[in-house]
């Protein structure tokens, strides 16, 4: 642990259908300190999120199966996992994906490609 910093190691779940996407923010989280589950879809990222417990899921919207929006909105009704902030981290740039997005109980909407600094200071307000 790094000296002064007295909270544990926070865990996120990063969930996307991107291999190169899903490197990319596993390696900026690692680097920042932070524990990195990833999965690969959504039916994926709700097993994830039962077994890891994560402190915070950076999900992706255009995914086969389930869409983010659609996954979201599962883990924001169910008691078990409400609690865990989800931020929808995607391509789909419009304001009204976005409206939509918080409307579903994510906590945040970032837009690819994702500008690192931003989601370190987004992810950083939520897990603190």
């Amino acid at each position: 642990m790094t000296p002064g910093r007295s909270m544990p190691l926070q865990k996120i779940l990063v969930v996307d259908d991107s291999p190169t996407e899903r490197f990319f923010l596993a390696n900026l989280l690692s680097k920042q300190g932070y524990t990195v589950v990833t999965a690969e879809n959504g039916e994926e990222a709700i097993a994830k999120i039962r077994s890891e417990r994560p402190s915070l899921v950076v999900m992706d919207v255009v995914m086969p199966g389930q869409s983010g929006f659609q996954i979201t909105r599962a883990l924001t009704r169910d008691p078990e996992t409400q609690a865990i902030p989800v931020i929808l981290c995607t391509s789909k740039a419009t304001e009204t994906d976005r409206i939509w997005g918080l409307r579903q109980g994510a906590r945040d909407y970032v837009i690819k490609p994702v500008n690192a600094e931003e989601l370190l200071a987004k992810i950083a307000d939520l897990v603190h």
